[in-house]
């Protein structure tokens, strides 16, 4: 038997920490000025990977030790609705019912169901919140990794059971169906865009007006930093031999999100194969895309949108992308290293932003 050669990134576990590529500068600027004190700061864990919030201005009457409390809680309640790691979240509970007739659904689990289905049929199938039996075929799911591509039958098998038409959705009253039983809901490609914008009302409506809010790496940004700047983030260079900055862009009153298939993936046999699957083919994805950086009003929406592209490819991404005016960067590998290619809308706000 001819040994198989392998090269693992270990794929992390949890709500689904795969667009973990852009960082927040907010050390010391060019001019070696000091770290900017935010009045606000919380970090914790949550969704399967890290959150941080900072506020750069509280107004009278918020008290930072109930804001961790009104914080902390509201993250529970997305998780309560939306982990397939929580065997009793809303999420989960349907996903083990064997019901193909209506069933009830919360406000909040209906709205970013409806969100996934609308991109979903924007890009004909290529973003799919059923693909999770292909997802765990090929090892980057909660079951145990295989290391190894599964065979054309067990790809069919698996496709037999995905399909986002399969799922309906009724607004009178709130309501989901599935066509069949074992469909099942993976919501890790769009809920952390959508906690991201939860806590980002949460701030608002208790009047603060410059945040920043990012959850595995999806970000909502508004206002200004404390020096009265706006906020400034750097796009990871898609490497997975050392995380190095691709670029740097200053961005306020807008969210963003990047996917790449850089650090999570197996090889063999100098093969190398996504975490990115195509549920339209049941494959992992096999194109020079090698990460795609959204920016949008919401970062649910962007959160969906970085994963559809990266299953498009560049080609067909940019296409769409430019089709729906929707600003976005993608960096796509060659012979030479990393090229840039971006959207006119991409283009259009740094250039209104100057």
């Amino acid at each position: 038997m001819k040994k198989r050669s392998m090269n693992v990134k270990q794929n992390q576990r949890g709500f689904g920490i795969f667009l973990v590529l852009v960082f927040l500068l907010v050390g010391c600027d060019d001019q070696g000025t000091s770290k900017p004190v935010f009045p606000f700061e919380m970090t914790g864990q949550t969704m399967g990977t890290s959150f941080s919030i900072k506020a750069s201005v509280l107004p009278d009457g918020v008290k930072t030790n109930q804001l961790n409390i009104e914080i902390k809680e509201l993250l529970e309640l997305v998780n309560d609705q939306m982990s397939t790691y929580r065997p009793q979240s809303e999420l989960s509970i349907i996903n083990n019912s064997d019901s193909v007739e209506w069933q009830p659904v919360s406000e909040a689990l209906y709205s970013v169901l409806a969100e996934a289905k609308r991109i979903s049929d924007l890009t004909e199938g290529a973003f799919d919140i059923t693909v999770g039996p292909l997802v765990n075929l090929w090892g980057f799911g909660p079951d145990p990794l295989s290391f190894q591509a599964p065979s054309n039958e067990a790809i069919l098998l698996a496709m037999r059971r995905i399909g986002y038409r399969n799922l309906k959705l009724r607004d009178e009253p709130l309501s989901i169906k599935k066509n069949h039983s074992d469909l099942y809901l993976d919501l890790s490609a769009i809920a952390k865009g959508y906690g991201v914008d939860q806590v980002g009302l949460l701030l608002e409506k208790l009047g603060i007006k410059d945040y920043l809010v990012e959850i595995g790496g999806e970000l909502r940004l508004r206002g200004r930093k404390p020096d009265g700047n706006a906020w400034r983030i750097a796009i990871e260079k898609p490497s997975s031999e050392q995380r190095m900055i691709q670029k740097i862009v200053s961005i306020t009153d807008m969210s963003v999100a990047t996917s790449g298939d850089y650090r999570n993936y197996f090889e063999v046999e100098g093969v190398r194969f996504s975490h990115t699957i195509d549920p339209r083919t049941g494959k992992s994805i096999n194109h020079n895309l090698a990460s795609v950086t959204v920016l949008s009003e919401t970062a649910m929406e962007a959160d969906a949108w970085a994963t559809a592209f990266m299953v498009l490819g560049a080609e067909d991404g940019l296409r769409l992308a430019e089709q729906l005016h929707l600003p976005v960067l993608f960096i796509t590998k060659t012979a030479q290293g990393f090229s840039e290619t971006s959207t006119s809308a991409y283009r259009d706000y740094f250039k209104e932003g100057q």
